[in-house]
């Protein structure tokens, strides 16, 4: 559904299935049994947004409650915009066609900090005030979740709330509160109060931060009764946890074109950069029954003929070669595939591949992250040259002449031989191949990708400061001269982006004021090459007289008040503090299913932090 206005223009925009809605699997209700509506809301285009497992599994959650309607919003494209602006056509939810001001609470997920400056236009052209101060009565809650939600502080000028962890349960326990407050016609200051006590919820509104004469934080207070600290919440039992027996199956092609199952939630293995493999913990499992099931009725309501097996780390499923198998007891007469997101250096085996049909052979992915075991230990990859070349001479044996091979720049403590190490690891493949009897007669292919570092909130390295973008340039270049061989091709990210990127994730309060001047100045889609404007964003720190460096590539001291201490993921922050010094001495640390560190997700009294812990108390 979507105003007429814009009938005669779809056809001058790209991609105009992004636009109509009318899907099969979207949901419809009638208006009159709806007494709760919500807008997730995506903020990017439509085929990244569809391809995002959490908005499936929220907006089944969402609509199989009585009198609540879920609805999907997503970004327009610049050249959609520019024509919904020009005929005054307002952002709309694809079910309905409504405005984005017709709905009671307007969700985001927050995946990525370049994506801000989309929630703000998004907001703009929908007609929703952007500050949260300005919003009056009970409609129009603007409430966040995801990854991002761990540090949302320059976001908080704009947001009523956040749920931090798992959202399957706490979500909808906001939207029975707001049910509640509506019908004892409560204020908005009221309900956000008594959200605030709800486990998991956030509201930004009720604390007061202070800041040293340095520009450091010096304390975050909770005003009106609101917690001192916020717990994240996690689902601990995934066989029971919601999960949707259909997707929307969109018209257009997506990014991610097939329908996905989790499998697990959560990371063992502890690698010291990784935002995610912290902040999901603990490692949780869903059984081979409820996997199986769940796959079956995603291919039966969607009619994708793949089916991929989905989270941090698959190939870390510990009955991995059994779930394959109960799979193929019906995926094989069915004529679908089984496919895995990615697979590890030092757990491939052919047997796997063997049993796993999509594993073509095209090119094979790993992520080795560094270039020289002395950096493979300081981020605690644990992994070692050995175990990559025991890999790839299996897939060389085996029919496979393309390895793809991804690694950071910039990490703590890298040299420049480090860096020169990345290309030496991949003459190193290039070498493995032609010692290899049995490879390809074809000439072999490894394609080196090299992401710029950015420290992230709760993880070790959250105290480093990220190479300033002058060494990062220098690095960059230093990789890209580093082979001549042309069976190697090297690519690397943009620092420009990767530094943005490290300001909002380290950054507080202040930085609400730097995404409005952005916004007014027009910034947006600044994950997107082709639109993002380096230039424009240093003028406007500059302008508000604002130091990126303050929070991209400024060293923190332990003793630091960081902008989100008063959130808990479950991870202490002593723990995080002595990874960090074993990361300087280049010490690793065992994973979660060799030896338990005292992480402190065992809280969460679930997952493998059952198994691991013989003193818990459940």
């Amino acid at each position: 559904m979507y105003d007429k206005r814009l009938e005669p223009v779809l056809l001058d925009v790209q991609k105009p299935g992004r636009y109509v809605g009318g899907e099969l699997n979207s949901v419809i209700k009638n208006k009159d049994e709806v007494d709760v509506r919500f807008a997730f809301c995506f903020p990017d285009t439509y085929e990244i947004g569809m391809s995002h497992l959490g908005m499936k599994i929220l907006y089944g959650a969402f609509n199989e409650q009585p009198g609540v309607w879920c609805e999907r919003v997503f970004a327009p494209w610049i050249d959609m915009e520019e024509q919904m602006r020009r005929l005054d056509v307002p952002l709309y939810a694809l079910e309905s066609g409504d405005p984005l001001d017709c709905f009671d609470f307007i969700g985001f997920t927050l995946q990525y900090e370049l994506s801000y400056t989309n929630i703000l236009n998004m907001l703009e052209l929908g007609g929703i005030p952007l500050k949260s101060s300005e919003r009056t009565g009970l409609r129009h809650i603007v409430i966040g979740g995801g990854p991002c939600a761990c540090n949302p502080e320059p976001l908080a000028e704009f947001f009523d709330l956040f749920c931090l962890g798992d959202g399957e349960e706490v979500d909808l326990e906001v939207i029975e509160l707001w049910r509640q407050c509506r019908d004892e016609g409560c204020s908005r200051q009221e309900f956000l109060r008594r959200a605030a006590k709800i486990p998991g919820v956030y509201v930004p509104s009720l604390y007061t931060v202070t800041y040293h004469e340095d520009g450091t934080v010096k304390a975050c207070t909770p005003q009106d009764g609101a917690p001192e600290r916020v717990h994240k919440r996690a689902v601990m039992d995934l066989d029971s946890m919601y999960f949707p027996k259909s997707f929307v199956v969109p018209y257009i092609e997506t990014v991610h074109d097939r329908a996905v199952c989790e499998v697990l939630r959560g990371c063992h293995r502890g690698c010291r950069f990784c935002q995610a493999g912290f902040l999901y913990r603990p490692f949780r499992e869903k059984s081979i029954e409820t996997i199986s099931a769940q796959c079956k009725a995603l291919i039966e309501s969607t009619g994708y003929d793949e089916i991929s097996l989905s989270s941090l780390s698959t190939s870390d499923y510990r009955r991995l070669f059994e779930l394959i198998d109960t799979l193929h007891t019906w995926t094989e007469d069915e004529k679908v595939s089984v496919s895995l997101p990615s697979l590890r250096v030092d757990n491939f085996s052919m047997e796997l591949v063997e049993r796993v049909q999509s594993i073509r052979k095209t090119s094979l992915t790993f992520a080795p992250e560094a270039g020289t075991q002395r950096m493979r230990d300081v981020i605690n990859k644990n992994v070692t040259e050995e175990e990559l070349l025991r890999t790839v001479n299996l897939a060389f044996s085996n029919g496979w002449s393309k390895v793809k091979l991804y690694f950071m720049i910039g990490l703590p403590t890298e040299t420049m031989d480090d860096v020169r190490g990345i290309a030496a690891l991949g003459q190193t493949v290039v070498d493995a191949y032609y010692n290899n009897p049995d490879h390809p007669r074809m000439a072999p292919s490894v394609s080196i990708s090299a992401a710029a570092f950015v420290p992230k909130p709760f993880t070790p390295f959250q105290w480093f400061g990220q190479d300033n973008m002058e060494t990062l340039h220098e690095k960059q270049r230093t990789l890209k001269g580093s082979s001549t061989n042309r069976k190697i091709s090297i690519s690397y990210h943009g620092a420009e982006t990767s530094f943005l990127e490290a300001v909002f994730a380290r950054g507080d309060r202040r930085l609400s004021a730097v995404l409005l001047e952005a916004h007014r100045r027009g910034l947006k889609f600044d994950g997107w090459d082709a639109c993002f404007r380096f230039d424009e964003w240093m003028r406007i720190f500059e302008d508000l007289g604002i130091s990126p460096d303050f929070y991209a590539t400024r060293h923190r001291d332990f003793d630091e008040v960081f902008p989100w201490d008063h959130l808990d993921y479950g991870i202490r922050k002593e723990f995080l503090m002595e990874e960090c010094r074993r990361a300087y001495r280049a010490e690793t640390t065992p994973n979660c299913m060799e030896k338990c560190s005292n992480c402190g997700a065992a809280c969460m009294k679930g997952g493998v932090c059952v198994e691991k812990r013989s003193d818990l108390v459940l």
